[in-house]
């Protein structure tokens, strides 16, 4: 195993292979015990895309919420789905149907467009140019403004869908989608999220589809794999400990270390990591 590899494996923990019966029981169990250590929560909230992420993750939610009912008799407990289009949302069956196999117990619609579209021009207004690809990045923030908002009003935790074959890369958006309150899927690659949603009997176009982010307008649609200019295959046997082609393990270290900032809080004068 190359270096930078090792270390990465160790960061992100993980497996070679997985039991998916296991890692599905691992991450109820995670999801109920969060919850019984901070008894003033009765919810949880989770932004749904009708991608691979956001179904498993809403999944393991809604089997945790349950649990937290019969074992408690507290029927205040609640998962809350929420769909964050943008205008019209590309694949918004796919976010039916992705709802329609987790069974929130509360589902909600919330469009962004007016809010992302007012801070456009707000920022335009006092003379500076929002780029397509900003204009991405405020539309992740302004989804979790919301599953923030939705939280708040029911004493809820917003989960996050972060995984290891995203987190490498810090595929995501800063304080966007990368901001979440726990992160059950946290040691996990793709090919591992696969199986669990095969486990769970997840319809199969829900987790075969091609990830996309879809924020770029210019782009729209856009493959995770070709943002990432590697495959998700490569990526999974990497941080499975597998050889990989030097041009993949080249980039895949590539997008670890030019992402490290992500993977770090606010850095203060007592940290190094701005020395690096």
């Amino acid at each position: 195993m190359r270096p930078l590899q090792k270390k990465i494996v160790e960061y992100e923990k993980v497996k070679p292979e997985i039991d998916p019966k296991e890692e599905i029981r691992k991450s109820i169990d995670f999801l109920k015990d969060y919850l019984k250590a901070n008894p003033f929560l009765k919810s949880y909230v989770l932004g749904i895309s009708g991608g691979q992420d956001s179904t498993l993750t809403g999944k393991l939610a809604q089997m945790a919420i349950e649990e937290m009912r019969a074992e408690t008799g507290d029927e205040s407990y609640q998962f809350i789905a929420v769909r964050l289009p943008y205008g019209v949302q590309a694949d918004a069956s796919d976010a039916a149907d992705a709802v329609a196999f987790q069974h929130p117990d509360q589902d909600l619609i919330v469009n962004i467009k007016e809010p992302v579209d007012a801070m456009v021009k707000a920022v335009e207004a006092s003379g500076q140019k929002i780029s397509d690809f900003n204009k991405g990045n405020i539309k992740a923030r302004q989804r979790m403004v919301v599953q923030y908002a939705i939280a708040g009003a029911n004493k809820g935790a917003v989960i996050g869908t972060d995984h290891a074959a995203e987190n490498f890369s810090g595929f995501y958006t800063k304080y966007g989608d990368g901001a979440a309150d726990i992160t059950p899927l946290f040691r996990l690659d793709k090919r591992q999220g696969k199986a669990m949603l095969k486990e769970l009997g997840c319809p199969e176009h829900l987790y075969l589809k091609a990830p996309t982010a879809d924020l770029e307008e210019d782009r729209p649609s856009l493959p995770d794999e070709v943002a990432l200019g590697v495959s998700y295959k490569d990526v999974d046997d990497y941080l499975e400990g597998r050889d990989v082609s030097e041009e993949a393990a080249e980039q895949i270290e590539k997008l670890w270390k030019k992402s490290e900032h992500k993977r770090h809080l606010p850095v203060t004068i007592f940290d190094d990591f701005y020395k690096n």
